[in-house]
């Protein structure tokens, strides 16, 4: 009979989902920051296995597996690098899955696993809230206390992960609709309809890959369309808690706070002053810098050069768009621009770098260290002593992963240092722009530049999570000596 048939493999499915739950909570157990380089990894191995595939490639060929698998980590990890002519060397086949892939690296591996672990187990206990909110506060990550107010707290896990679902499928759409017309009337509304969802996807998830033929340089004068882009790209970079903690004063009308911003909480309030300060000083430098140049921004009436120094500022921070060759920069504005993606955007975001909270942070002690005051305070806040450690611990461990691969690569290629540490910083940032050295890079360059996009993407993530997972109650003191610093 029919139902006797399906019970055997029904029951045999509901095994080997519960096989996958049980796996789920044993590695979450031990170790949540293991669990999440595993997820990424995984969708990785997937995503170039799909690209390898000949009906990926417009020539139906199969793409070589350093290119592929650069791909697959430039895609799961929001990156935008490329080592292949994106507009032409993949068919939609293989543009669908770079879509795909972005929109679910954008979302953070422990955020993506808790998802997963929710729709497996269709509810969310203590273990699987504290692997979600390790993605909103690497001090959440190893499950200890953590006494600081949370930009999302455990029992709002659940309306975080909608609102990261929500939020990417309606911004996206959004931005879609928006930017429509300004690519109909350069592809025609039929290719159009494909082009303006990529757009939104690279721009939302701060990618930065274009696949459509000539790039982003068709629209190089549609302002709208630039406009949008810019917009999404901001919007992804601060990050899901501070969309999250906006979000509900608009749905809920008694806690209207959106416009009071002395009701937002620590983490909100320093990512948005701090991600304003840099968009703006990064966009005045720029112009200062470059307003000269024939090769960028010489050439353009006043109007263009401003708007093109605020759409490059918001770029550097981890859009990877570019409507001017990042090659002809001057070395002051290589500088500028390298410094901008080395801080990337806010935590738990699509943007990569140390994160804008890392570097207020540290402001923030370096400003009370000069004032002499005990302790960091910012808007009559106390930032407390384990949160500056994790600060200080992914600013080093950063600042390590873009020296050794500089030097590896430098070493590889032999090419101009300057040109080698701006596309590693772009790696490990996320970023995506690039001076054109990373399309000519040798295989074993290549592969050390995948490494550095992959612990870009959740290097830092996972090193505070160890490092908060380190602190210990420690019932006695050791007698103090005090080195000489400085």
């Amino acid at each position: 009979m029919p139902g006797s048939q399906a019970a055997p493999g029904e029951a045999a499915l509901r095994r080997i989902m519960r096989s996958i739950w049980h796996w789920f909570r044993f590695v979450t157990t031990h170790s949540p920051s293991r669990f999440a380089i595993t997820v990424f990894a995984g969708l990785i191995l997937v995503t170039t296995a799909m690209l390898s595939l000949p009906i990926a490639t417009a020539d139906r060929s199969v793409t070589p597996l350093v290119d592929a698998l650069f791909t697959a980590v430039s895609t799961i990890c929001v990156t935008g690098l490329s080592s292949v002519d994106m507009s032409t060397h993949w068919s939609h086949f293989g543009e669908a899955v770079i879509f795909v892939g972005v929109n679910i690296g954008g979302m953070g591996a422990l955020t993506l696993a808790s998802m997963l672990g929710l729709i497996i187990s269709k509810r969310m206990g203590l273990r699987a809230k504290l692997i979600a909110a390790g993605d909103t506060n690497p001090l959440r990550a190893h499950g200890g206390a953590v006494n600081e107010s949370q930009a999302v707290r455990l029992g709002e896990v659940g309306h975080l992960l909608r609102t990261v679902a929500l939020s990417t499928i309606i911004i996206e759409v959004i931005v879609a609709l928006a930017i429509y017309p300004s690519v109909t009337a350069k592809y025609g509304w039929l290719e159009a309809m494909w082009v303006s969802p990529m757009y939104a996807a690279m721009a939302f998830t701060n990618t930065g890959f274009t696949l459509n033929d000539g790039g982003i340089n068709v629209f190089q004068d549609d302002y709208m369309f630039m406009t949008m882009i810019m917009v999404a790209v901001f919007v992804g970079s601060v990050g899901f808690p501070v969309l999250f903690a906006l979000s509900r004063n608009i749905v809920n009308p008694h806690r209207a706070t959106l416009l009071r911003p002395r009701t937002w909480s620590l983490h909100v309030k320093l990512t948005l002053i701090t991600s304003a300060l840099l968009l703006f000083g990064g966009a005045a430098a720029f112009l200062a810098l470059e307003f000269d140049n024939p090769s960028t921004f010489g050439s353009m009436n006043l109007g263009d050069t401003i708007f093109q120094s605020l759409f490059l500022s918001t770029m550097t921070r981890s859009g990877g768009f570019s409507f001017v060759d990042i090659g002809e920069l001057y070395g002051s504005g290589m500088v500028v621009g390298s410094m901008l993606m080395f801080v990337g955007g806010g935590s738990a975001s699509t943007a990569g770098g140390i994160k804008v909270t890392t570097l207020a942070v540290l402001a923030l002690a370096v400003w009370s260290e000069a004032k002499g005051r005990q302790s960091v305070q910012a808007f009559g806040r106390r930032i407390p002593s384990d949160v500056q450690r994790v600060a200080v611990a992914v600013l080093a461990w950063g600042a390590t992963i873009v020296a050794l691969a500089t030097i590896v690569i430098a070493q590889i290629t032999h090419a101009p240092i300057a040109t080698v540490l701006f596309d590693v910083i772009s790696a490990f940032g996320t970023v995506g722009l690039s001076t054109g050295l990373t399309e000519t890079l040798p295989t074993h360059a290549l592969y050390v530049m995948a490494v550095t996009i992959f612990m870009g993407r959740v290097g830092t993530v996972t090193l505070a999570a160890a490092v908060a997972a380190t602190s210990q109650s420690q019932h006695y003191a050791l007698p103090v000596e005090r080195p000489i610093v400085g």
